[in-house]
């Protein structure tokens, strides 16, 4: 049997998030299977390192990225199928995509609202050009896979075809349990996430703050070199990927606080898939696919507000037994509905279906 050979053009390199779980994660399972992978990231690691750490990657580095990029799609007839993680050309027009669709056809895949970059974006010219630029891409495609219903749902109204929604999910053969410490009564509530994101946490620290006041806790930013003001014990652990495991394990309580706007409604909940499958309890906004992952009063809390916030984490603090339950609740979730196993075979399948059919 000829052996099928992949092309897959995600964002970023394996730094990034959203490609290092949307696509790289994948890699060695399509290599057991016998798939020959190629994979071209369109942004580089000096790129992403530069923006982590607030500082400019440079014009002319930015315009070889697009370069290597265009001279790659000179090569595409060599593959069977080509995946694309959300665009192949920022801030450019889908004519690439258009291009592709004609002459060999392509699958896209998004974990972010991307397409609230160009409606809803700071850059008038860019709204105003090319609002529906990722709808186009959408449009093109043979097929379309998401992180979640919302993102379905504009990949619907986009006029797309074959749209499929698989959740941003965890190899389960990282995430062991976490051992409760039932010896140490200060309580850590912990938070991972990238510098862009350390904004969502700015609303919580007067909750915080107060908890401080009236509670023995800490608590764990799992992140770059970024600090955030809160008044009591404070860890700041630098996330790597060989590393995030055992930095959720020092957490008792995990949080995903986010303000309910269109691009956060986008998200894919991930950091609550990753302390519920340490076997932490969570709490978190009542936003978009957060509202999913948590079952409330069941295996975490959803709060609104700050009075919420407060509540939850405060119940949570005290109870020692309510954070146990809790979080095998959450654990015994993760491991039926969000496992790189079981999204792998679905992926599988609908690789096979496409390529069968050519």
């Amino acid at each position: 049997m000829k052996k099928r050979n992949l092309l897959f053009l995600p964002k970023y390199t394996r730094k990034g998030a959203s490609s290092r779980l949307r696509t790289f994660q994948y890699l060695p399972l399509w290599e057991k299977m016998g798939y020959s992978v190629s994979v071209s990231s369109f942004f580089s690691e000096r790129y992403l390192e530069k923006i982590y750490n607030h500082q400019s990657p440079g014009i002319w580095h930015v315009l070889k990225c697009y370069f290597r990029r265009f001279s790659l799609l000179f090569t595409v007839y060599k593959y069977d199928l080509i995946i694309i993680e959300k665009e192949i050309f920022p801030y450019l027009p889908a004519i690439a995509e258009w291009i592709l669709s004609k002459i060999k056809g392509y699958w896209v895949d998004y974990d972010d609202a991307v397409f609230h970059n160009y409606d809803q974006g700071t850059n008038r010219l860019v709204s105003l050009l090319m609002s529906n630029k990722i709808d186009q891409v959408m449009q093109f495609a043979n097929r379309v896979i998401v992180g979640n219903d919302y993102l379905k749902r504009r990949a619907t109204l986009a006029g797309a075809t074959n749209i499929v929604v698989f959740p941003t999910v965890i190899n389960t053969l990282r995430y062991n349990k976490k051992v409760s410490n039932s010896i140490n009564t200060t309580v850590t509530i912990g938070w991972i996430g990238s510098p862009s994101t350390l904004k969502y946490l700015e609303p919580m620290l007067p909750v915080l703050n107060w908890l401080h006041q009236h509670y023995s806790i800490k608590f764990l930013l799992v992140n770059g070199k970024s600090k955030i003001k809160f008044e009591g014990e404070i860890e700041s652990i630098i996330w790597t990927e060989e590393g995030e495991v055992d930095a959720i394990h020092k957490i008792d309580i995990g949080i995903m606080p986010l303000p309910d706007n269109p691009w956060e409604n986008g998200k894919c909940a991930y950091k609550l898939i990753q302390y519920m499958a340490c076997g932490l309890p969570v709490v978190a906004s009542p936003i978009g696919m957060n509202k999913e992952v948590v079952n409330h009063g069941e295996n975490g809390f959803l709060a609104g507000t700050s009075e919420e916030w407060k509540c939850s984490l405060e119940k949570l603090i005290l109870d020692p037994q309510l954070r146990m339950e809790f979080g095998k609740k959450g654990r015994e979730k993760v491991f039926r509905e969000y496992t790189l196993r079981g999204n792998f075979m679905r992926y599988k399948k609908l690789v096979e279906l496409e390529l069968d059919g050519k």
